[in-house]
């Protein structure tokens, strides 16, 4: 039976959870598939090209690309989204390695535009739009990496960290002991979410006033028309 790309990328995700991403090579992975190393390059440039799609093999169920964004509730859907993918990282050892330095493939772009569309359409820039779903992409990628970390060296700390002697003299810290610990990952990881959404929602205030400002809209009507289009950016920030 011939080899297929899907067949390649499950392999490769399934060695991810058994090795971890440094026992991920395309030696081992051939072997595993019982092909000789140069059989994979048909299915995939490069290691890194791999690693794009087996990101994307990760989001796939989570995240499916034929979602269709709110543009009036677009906090809840970005909110959604990061949950959705923070657990989808979190199901996958180094899962969030794997994912960092990714870039969409072709495939996921029609997905990114829609939800460009949408946040164009709540009042943003396509150039800030883009931002905010950067922001909290790399927001999670972060998180996920130091959660991921933080579970897996546990082992290894020999007790508790940051024990209760160590805080004794030091009353602030002792006081935000459970943060200092990391005890809730998901209330942690809501206040982070949720602060960036409303810094954004601030945004898009501070941009729809820019807009008013100059005697027209600030949103271009529709994702198609340029970023110059609209009146010019009222901040003092880049």
């Amino acid at each position: 039976m011939a080899l297929s790309r899907d067949d390649v990328v499950r392999t490769a995700l399934r060695l991810l959870n058994e090795e971890g991403i440094e026992g991920l090579t395309t030696r081992r992975l051939a072997r595993e598939l019982g092909v000789q190393s140069p059989a994979l390059y048909w299915h995939f440039k490069s290691k890194r090209e791999l690693l794009d799609l087996m990101a994307e093999a990760m989001l796939a169920e989570a995240l499916p690309p034929d979602r269709e964004p709110d543009p009036e509730h677009w906090p809840d859907w970005i909110a959604a989204d990061a949950r959705a993918k923070r657990h989808a990282l979190l199901a996958y050892r180094d899962g969030a390695r794997v994912h960092a330095g990714t870039l969409p493939t072709e495939d996921e772009l029609p997905a990114v535009e829609a939800q460009l569309s949408a946040l164009c359409r709540a009042g943003l820039r396509p150039r800030t739009a883009l931002r905010l779903l950067l922001t909290v992409d790399r927001y999670i990628m972060g998180w996920v990496t130091e959660e991921q970390a933080w579970q897996q060296d546990a082992a290894g700390r020999g007790g508790a960290p940051f024990p209760d002697e160590a805080l004794r003299t030091l009353p602030l810290l002792r006081e935000a002991a459970d943060v200092l610990r990391m005890t809730d990952h998901d209330t942690d990881f809501e206040y982070g979410l949720r602060v960036l959404v409303e810094g954004f929602r601030a945004e898009i205030a501070r941009e729809t006033a820019a807009g008013a400002g100059a005697g027209g809209p600030v949103v271009a009507a529709g994702p198609e028309a340029a970023e110059g289009d609209g009146p010019v950016w009222r901040h003092d920030r880049p």
